[in-house]
C-alpha cells in the first residue's frame, strides 16, 4: 500500500528513528507526567494515565507531524484551582468538555483566530504561570508540613511563611541533589534526561542514606497501579455541563493556544507547516479521551515536542511509541515510583517553571517602557493574583483599546492639489495655501482605516474643511484599507450634506473592502457609480466639467493646468 501525507516515503530506517525518538521522549515524559499532575492536585498515575492515552491521540489526529501531547505546566494553576474549587470528578467533565469545544473550533476551522492574541498578553500569563509553578513547589522542596492549599496567590505565599520552621533538612538535601543532576548531567552526558537522572539519584540517596525521611508519592498518595484504569464515562448532566462549562472554556482556550504555539516551534525546527485546524481536532479527541480513563487536561508540549525532533523523529508514530513506551514502563516498574520523594518533584518542576517564564522575551517587552510594557506588566499580574480568565480577558481589553487609539492616532484627513513638479502628476499637500486653493473643488485624502475608532473624527474634520461648501467634493480613498459599519455610516453624513447643498461628491482610487462597504450600503447609488473613479486624475478631469465657468473668470489661484484658460488670464 502507498503511504501518502505525513507517513509518505516511510521506510524502515524510518522506523527505526520513530523508535529511538519514542523511547527517549518516553523516558522523559514519565516524571514530568507524574510532576504536573502532583503540582495539579491530583494523584501522580493520571498524568502517566494522560501521557499514555492523549499522547497516542494526539500523534495521530492532530495537524502537527511532530507534536507530542500530553500535560504540561501551563495547565498547572487552572488545573489546581478547578481540583480545589469543584473537586477531580468534576476536572474529568471540565476536560472533557474542554475536548469537545476545541474539537468543534478545529471542525469550524477556528484554528486562525489563536494568532490574533498578541504576544504580550502571551508572555505575560506564560511568565505568570511559571511564577505560580515555581512558588507552588517551594513547599515540596523545602519538605514543608501541613500546609493548607489556597486558589489565591497571595493566601498560599503566607502559608509558605507561616510553616517555614517545618521545613526538613532531609528535604532540601534530596531536592539539591535531584536539582544538582537536572542541571549538570546533560552537560556530561547529552543523551540522558536530567529530570529522569535526578529523579532517579535522589530516590536511590534517600532511600539508603535516610528511608522514611522523607514524604514519597506511596506515603502521600498511595501505590501507583500498573496498569490503565477501566473506561468510565465523565457523570455528564444539564446541570454538570452548565456549572463547568467556564472552567472548560478556560482549559480549551489555553491548550488551543499552546498546542498551537507548540506546533509553531515543531515547524520551525523541522522545516514543516501544520494545519490548525486538523491541531486543534487532534487536541479535541485527546481531551475526550482522556478523561475516560481518569486522564487530566493535555496539550502539545513543546520541550518534549523539540526532544522528539532532536531525537529524529519521522512521522508521528514517534509520538505513539512514546505512549507506548509510557505504557510499558508503567506496567513494570510501577511498584517502584511510589519510593519516590515528593521533594524530588520539586526540582523538576521548577526547572521547567524557569524554562517556560518567556524571561528574555518579559525583559525585552518592560524595556521598551511603552503601551505593549502595560500590557505585559498587566496580564502577567492578574495572572499571579487572580486567575488566567481575567488576565486574558484584561490583556486583550487593553491591547484592544491600545490598537484603536494608535490607529485613531495615524489617521488623518489631509486638503491636497496636484503638484505639477511631480512628472506623474501626483496629488500633494504641501502645495495647499491660501493663494492656490481651488475655491470650487477641494480634494481630499483620506489616509488610515476609517472605523469606529476614527469615524467621528473624520466627520468633524471634514464638516470644518467643506464649511465653504464646494460645488465638488473630491475624495482620495487610496490609504483607507477598511471601513466599518460606524465609518460607513459617518461617510454617508458627510456625503448626504453636501449633496442637500448643491455639492458633488467623487471617489477616487477606492480599496476593495471600502468600495464593497459603499455598495453594500447604498451609498454606491447616493453618490452615483459613474463618480467613483479608479484613479483620481479620471476624477479630477470630471470635476473640471462640473465647474461654474462664470466664478472661474478672474481666478488667480491655478490649482489646476486648466485654471489658466478658464479663468481667462
Amino acid at each position: 500500500m502507498k503511504l501518502i501525507g505525513r507517513y509518505q516515503g516511510y521506510s524502515r530506517a524510518s522506523f527505526q528513528k520513530d523508535l529511538i525518538s519514542g523511547i527517549i521522549v518516553g523516558i522523559v515524559a514519565i516524571p514530568l507526567g507524574m510532576a504536573f499532575a502532583i503540582a495539579s492536585g491530583v494523584k501522580p498515575e493520571y498524568g502517566l494515565f494522560t501521557v499514555i492515552v492523549a499522547g497516542i491521540a494526539v500523534s495521530l489526529f492532530g495537524g502537527s507531524k511532530f507534536q507530542i501531547g500530553g500535560p504540561t505546566g501551563a495547565f498547572v494553576p487552572i488545573l489546581l484551582a478547578i481540583v480545589l474549587q469543584y473537586g477531580y470528578e468534576n476536572l474529568l467533565i471540565a476536560g472533557f468538555l474542554a475536548g469537545a469545544i476545541l474539537l468543534l473550533m478545529g471542525v469550524f476551522r477556528l484554528g486562525a483566530l489563536i494568532q490574533y492574541i498578541p504576544r504580550p498578553v502571551t508572555i505575560g500569563f506564560t511568565a505568570g504561570i511559571a511564577v505560580t509553578i515555581f512558588t507552588g513547589q517551594i513547599a515540596n522542596f523545602l519538605g514543608l508540613r501541613n500546609l493548607e492549599k489556597h486558589e489565591a496567590f497571595l493566601a498560599n505565599m503566607k502559608e509558605l511563611a507561616v510553616h517555614l520552621g517545618t521545613a526538613s533538612g532531609y528535604s532540601v538535601l534530596t531536592a539539591a541533589i535531584c536539582l544538582v543532576c537536572i542541571l549538570l548531567v546533560p552537560k556530561v552526558l547529552p543523551r540522558v534526561p536530567g529530570s529522569l537522572a535526578g529523579l532517579l539519584i535522589s530516590t536511590v540517596a534517600a532511600s539508603l542514606f535516610y528511608p522514611d525521611r522523607v514524604a514519597t508519592i506511596g506515603t502521600t498518595y498511595g501505590a501507583i497501579p500498573h496498569s490503565l484504569p477501566g473506561i468510565q464515562l465523565p457523570h455528564l448532566t444539564l446541570d454538570s455541563v452548565s456549572h463547568m462549562i467556564k472552567p472548560a472554556l478556560v482549559i480549551a482556550m489555553l491548550g488551543g493556544i499552546e498546542s498551537l504555539l507548540s506546533a509553531v516551534v515543531a515547524d520551525g525546527m523541522a522545516g514543516t507547516r501544520h494545519n490548525s485546524n486538523r491541531e486543534l481536532i487532534g487536541q479535541g479527541v485527546a481531551n475526550m479521551l482522556a478523561p475516560l480513563f481518569g486522564g487530566i487536561p493535555a496539550t502539545g508540549a513543546i520541550a518534549r515536542t523539540a526532544t522528539n525532533i532532536r531525537s529524529g523523529a519521522a512521522s508521528p508514530l514517534s509520538g505513539v511509541i512514546h505512549s507506548l513506551v509510557v505504557l510499558l514502563i508503567l506496567f513494570l516498574l510501577a511498584p517502584y515510583a511510589s519510593s519516590i520523594p515528593l521533594a524530588s518533584m520539586a526540582p523538576i518542576l521548577m526547572v521547567v517553571a524557569w524554562n517556560m517564564s518567556e524571561r528574555k522575551g518579559f525583559a525585552h517587552l518592560l524595556r521598551n517602557r511603552n503601551a505593549e510594557s502595560l500590557v505585559l506588566v498587566v496580564t502577567f499580574a492578574l495572572t499571579v493574583l487572580t486567575d488566567l480568565t481575567t488576565a486574558v480577558g484584561a490583556g486583550l481589553l487593553l491591547s484592544a483599546v491600545i490598537f484603536v487609539k494608535r490607529m485613531s492616532d495615524r489617521f488623518r484627513t489631509v486638503k491636497v492639489l496636484p503638484d505639477f513638479a511631480d512628472k506623474r502628476g501626483k496629488v500633494s499637500a504641501h502645495i495647499v495655501h491660501a493663494q492656490h486653493d481651488c475655491p470650487q473643488i477641494s480634494i481630499f485624502a483620506i489616509e488610515g482605516a476609517l472605523f469606529f475608532g476614527t469615524a467621528n473624527r473624520f466627520e468633524r474634520d471634514m464638516a470644518e474643511a467643506i464649511e465653504g461648501e464646494p460645488k465638488v467634493l473630491l475624495l482620495r480613498m487610496g490609504n483607507v484599507p477598511y471601513m466599518d459599519a460606524t465609518g460607513e455610516a459617518h461617510f454617508g453624513r458627510v456625503i448626504w450634506h453636501l449633496q442637500q447643498h448643491g455639492g458633488i461628491v467623487l471617489l477616487s482610487e477606492v480599496q476593495p473592502q471600502p468600495l464593497q462597504a459603499i455598495s453594500r450600503s447604498g451609498l454606491g447609488r447616493l453618490i452615483g457609480q459613474d463618480r467613483i473613479f479608479g484613479s483620481t486624475g479620471d476624477a479630477i478631469q470630471f470635476a473640471l466639467t462640473q465647474l461654474d465657468h462664470k466664478q472661474c473668470l478672474g481666478c488667480r489661484h491655478f490649482a489646476f493646468r486648466e485654471c489658466r484658460e478658464l479663468s481667462g488670464a
